[in-house]
């Protein structure tokens, strides 16, 4: 697997560097550092950008390919992670921006997630060595990544009623992105049990039990969340789950503020029609308020 890093010579762009010198000590893997101009003529100042890039992964102990392309930023990364074959994409993103300004128009962070091949993070806050991981599973896949199980109507849910019809958040980040776990990490598995919505056959009392509950009561959720701690366990990673109740958002941006984790992983599927809206405007509310790390997974 090889990294993609971006950078534009924004402040924000040195948290994403900083922060992708820890991933690919991790991982071990190349790194790439692309910067895009909009015009030929700005290539002096591409160049810098590329260089004062160097420089900080130098300071790292890290040394990295660099390229220039011109064009759209987030059309031109996406086609250098595509043509390139990388495995992940880092992207810095500013929290400065007006919030409602960045749900309207996006930013390249966004645009870049919705249409990159691979995982992409998006880097942000401080670049702090990763200890702490809050991994956010529904254990729903395909048109159902993202959504509590019990905000689904049954009819939707696949085998258990977990809506899982295929590889889960974790399933996918293990597969793809397993190299990046050195058995140090604490890992948190968050289910968010809506409280809005709740289809026919979906019982009060679930709604309000708490991660051992669940187990112990063997719910859909309570399988899924065992199923994930024996899976990173078997890996030699510390883990726990953790259940909150309410809007998933804003439930999932309080925990990682809560337990100040260093980076949250979140599933993302670019679906269509009313799918579409609601599952992307999910994981782009988590992108956009977070204030620390975002990887998103597909």
């Amino acid at each position: 697997m090889q990294i993609l890093m971006t950078t534009h010579g924004a402040p924000h762009d040195e948290v994403a560097l900083r922060f992708g010198a820890e991933i690919a000590r991790r991982a071990d893997k190349l790194l790439t550092v692309l910067t895009v101009i909009k015009h030929e003529r700005d290539r002096p100042q591409g160049d810098e950008v590329l260089a004062h890039a160097r420089g900080i992964l130098e300071m790292q102990g890290l040394k990295a390919w660099t390229k220039l392309r011109i064009g759209h930023p987030a059309a031109e990364i996406v086609r250098e992670a595509e043509e390139s074959d990388h495995g992940l994409v880092i992207v810095g993103d500013s929290q400065d921006h007006n919030l409602v300004t960045r749900f309207l128009q996006g930013s390249t962070a966004v645009r870049v997630v919705e249409h990159a091949p691979c995982p992409v993070i998006v880097a942000k806050g401080k670049a702090e060595p990763i200890r702490r991981i809050l991994l956010c599973d529904s254990g729903a896949e395909g048109p159902l990544v993202g959504l509590p199980s019990a905000s689904l109507p049954s009819a939707a849910l696949g085998s258990g009623g977990t809506g899982r019809a295929g590889p889960s958040v974790l399933g996918r980040f293990t597969t793809q992105l397993a190299g990046l776990l050195k058995g140090e990490e604490e890992i948190t598995i968050l289910h968010v049990m809506s409280q809005m919505g709740a289809g026919p056959g979906v019982e009060g009392k679930p709604l309000r039990a708490n991660a051992e509950e669940l187990i112990e009561n063997t719910t859909p959720e309570g399988m899924l969340l065992e199923q994930d701690i024996e899976t990173l366990e078997r890996l030699g990673v510390h883990a726990r789950a953790e259940v909150r109740h309410g809007l998933v958002v804003d439930e999932i941006l309080g925990e990682a503020q809560r337990e100040d984790y260093d980076l949250v992983v979140i599933g993302a599927y670019r679906g269509e029609g009313w799918q579409r809206i609601l599952l992307d405007d999910l994981a782009h509310r988590i992108m956009i308020q977070s204030d620390r790390p975002v990887l998103v997974v597909r």
